[in-house]
């Protein structure tokens, strides 16, 4: 009798560990599932930006997000403005110069996922993005940068 009851604890043991195992393959597919329209739904709202970047484009107001590869020192000559660099694709990144004058400091983390409006200004590197900020004269709509639902304008 206690012969029986041990294979048949350690067969539900087994059959246990199977349910595991398979309830955490479904979770590690549906987060890999998620990160995949994540990049999708980047590709589609960089679209204009990357297109900016190929063709060489420079001063077009674009709307995109990324993710921050790395913080800069601010740039305090003249107009101080916030600097960090954002990936919105494997191939490119872009350096965003977010006048501190005008706008409030958005407290970045590398890693940070922003969402942002500004002028794209073509460079070799992947190209600058300033103008994240409204226009004191209203005479342009401006720009933002929307970080942990907050907007910086």
């Amino acid at each position: 009798m206690k012969k029986h009851l041990f294979y048949f604890l350690l067969l539900s043991l087994l059959a246990a560990c199977k349910q595991y195992e398979a309830s955490n393959a479904d979770v590690g597919e549906s987060q890999k599932s998620a990160q995949l329209q994540g990049a999708a739904q980047s590709q589609d709202d960089n679209a204009a930006l990357i297109q900016a970047f190929q063709n060489k484009k420079s001063n077009i107001f674009v709307e995109g997000r990324g993710v921050v590869k790395k913080r800069l020192p601010d740039d305090s000559k003249g107009s101080r403005h916030q600097r960090f660099l954002v990936s919105i694709s494997p191939e490119q990144t872009l350096l965003f110069a977010h006048n501190i004058d005008l706008s409030s400091v958005v407290p970045l983390a590398v890693g940070d996922s922003i969402q942002f409006r500004g002028e794209y200004v073509y460079n070799p590197k992947g190209g600058v993005v300033h103008w994240t900020h409204h226009d004191p004269k209203g005479e342009i709509e401006g720009g933002w940068i929307k970080h942990n639902g907050k907007t910086y304008q």
